[in-house]
């Protein structure tokens, strides 16, 4: 756990501006093993301290790559003078930042750093596993990972924050043949917040999610081709995350609705139909604790649930403290940092739609002829909320039942118009935490939601 090297620096911030000062440590631990064989067996460690000083609507920032009293008092005196360079070239005048209430700064518990032969022989005997009991693989890899980001926060206003969140993940990627010899892939990634070591204490628990993956990889090598067009289809919970996420949520991050997205029009007006509600938490979502909780963010505001979606309605932005003035909201504690030597973003959390009343059985029963898609292994968007995701696995929906697997495909369509053809929401939500956000730096998110009724665009053969 860092040292506390950077309380006695706070004497060294300048009066009447906002200032920050980030120490920070990145680690990542990984081990891959293809077909058996150790592929990849990785322990990094990245640290540092950062500073950045607000400035009559300006920001200077620096950092360097050393986490010593030393590095933090340069580069405060670095940020200040960058901050009154921008300040005499490009300033504008903007007013200071509303100030926050402090309160009692935030800390969590240190976390235990397995040793690495923990990743390596957990990962063997999820591979012996597979190997004896899905023999109609061409390939197999599994990957065994732990990401974790420290960091030591102060603030000349808002909350002190010692923050610590891991994440580990075991990734299951199976590759088999169809009988024309065509190769077929799915993957499967166990785990969530927290480290390695208590997320992954018995290999057996995994196995029943192997087997799933194996018997759907199975359906998937005697699958079809979709059906081009516009149909009705049910997006699992997986892909409604993916949607939340990708062409709903970049688009309502403030920094990208000043730059002209599709959310810059239709505040307060209907994007979704009636039974879509959509919000991006912050650590708690429908009485249990979100996927990747977050409750200081890198400006010092305490984490809140930002609704974005309410009924139907775009009620709201993601936000920095800068943006939610302009914008006369409230900050939530979207402001987040990757790395000591990066500025905070405008990032999401853990963007769900909220579950609704209705059960999937009935959902699926209620369609004669269209598609149940579950995963997708890749997705684009752009600040229009138009979007194309790959489906992975799916399968036919015919006369309300269940059909043939299908092979893999896309849909594609316009958000804030396909929303509005949501007709049904069912009664659980599925979460996703596995994955990086990429919006100029990487960052772990969680995205989720229930499965949903609708019309889109599916790619055929």
């Amino acid at each position: 756990m860092l040292q506390d090297l950077l309380n006695e620096q706070k004497s060294l911030f300048a009066p009447g501006v906002h200032t920050e000062l980030r120490g920070q440590n990145n680690r990542n631990r990984r081990v891959v093993l293809l077909s058996g064989d150790v592929m990849a067996n990785v322990r990094s460690d990245v640290s540092g301290v950062s500073a950045r000083v607000y400035r009559n609507g300006v920001c200077g920032f620096s950092s360097m790559a050393e986490y010593t009293k030393e590095a933090a008092a340069t580069v405060l005196k670095a940020a200040l003078e960058n901050a009154a360079f921008m300040d005499r070239h490009a300033g504008n005048g903007k007013p200071p930042l509303a100030p926050l209430t402090g309160g009692q700064p935030f800390v969590t518990e240190d976390i235990h750093d397995p040793d690495q032969k923990v990743y390596v022989d957990f990962a063997r005997e999820v591979d012996a596993y597979i190997a004896a009991h899905c023999p109609k693989l061409t390939s197999r890899k599994v990957l065994a990972t732990e990401d974790s980001m420290e960091k030591l926060l102060k603030v000349s206003d808002g909350r002190d924050a010692h923050i610590l969140s891991p994440r580990s993940y075991i990734y299951v990627f199976f590759t088999a043949e169809t009988p024309a010899g065509a190769p077929v892939e799915l993957f499967k990634a166990f785990g969530g917040s927290g480290t390695f070591d208590v997320n992954f204490t018995d290999p057996a628990a995994l196995h029943d999610g192997i087997d799933q993956l194996y018997e759907q990889l199975m359906q998937k090598r005697e699958g079809v081709y979709a059906d081009a067009g516009e149909k009705t289809v049910i997006l699992g919970g997986m892909m409604t995350g993916m949607l939340s996420h990708e062409a709903v949520g970049h688009t309502v991050e403030a920094d990208l609705v000043l730059g002209g997205s599709v959310a810059a029009h239709n505040l307060n007006k209907r994007v979704a139909s009636d039974l879509v509600t959509l919000t991006d938490f912050a650590h708690t979502a429908f009485g249990e604790p979100c996927p990747l909780p977050v409750f200081v963010d890198d400006e010092g505001t305490e984490a809140k649930d930002v609704p974005l979606i309410r009924n139907g309605i775009l009620t709201g932005y993601m936000n920095s403290r800068e943006s939610a003035q302009h914008f006369g909201m409230e900050p939530g504690g979207n402001a987040r940092a990757w790395m000591f030597s990066d500025e905070p973003l405008i990032r999401m959390r853990n963007t769900a739609v909220h579950p609704g009343k209705d059960k999937l059985e009935d959902m699926i029963a209620s369609i004669d002829d269209g598609y149940y898609l579950i995963d997708s292994g890749n997705g684009q968007a752009d600040t229009t909320g138009e979007f194309m995701f790959g489906v992975t696995m799916g399968y036919e929906i015919k006369g309300g039942k269940l059909g043939k697997a299908l092979l893999d495909t896309t849909i594609s369509g316009v958000a804030f118009e396909m929303l509005k053809t949501v007709d049904m929401v069912s009664d659980s939500v599925f979460w996703c935490s596995s994955g990086f956000c990429g919006k100029k730096q990487p960052m772990p998110v969680g995205m989720g939601g229930p499965a949903l009724r609708c019309r889109v665009k599916i790619g055929g053969r």
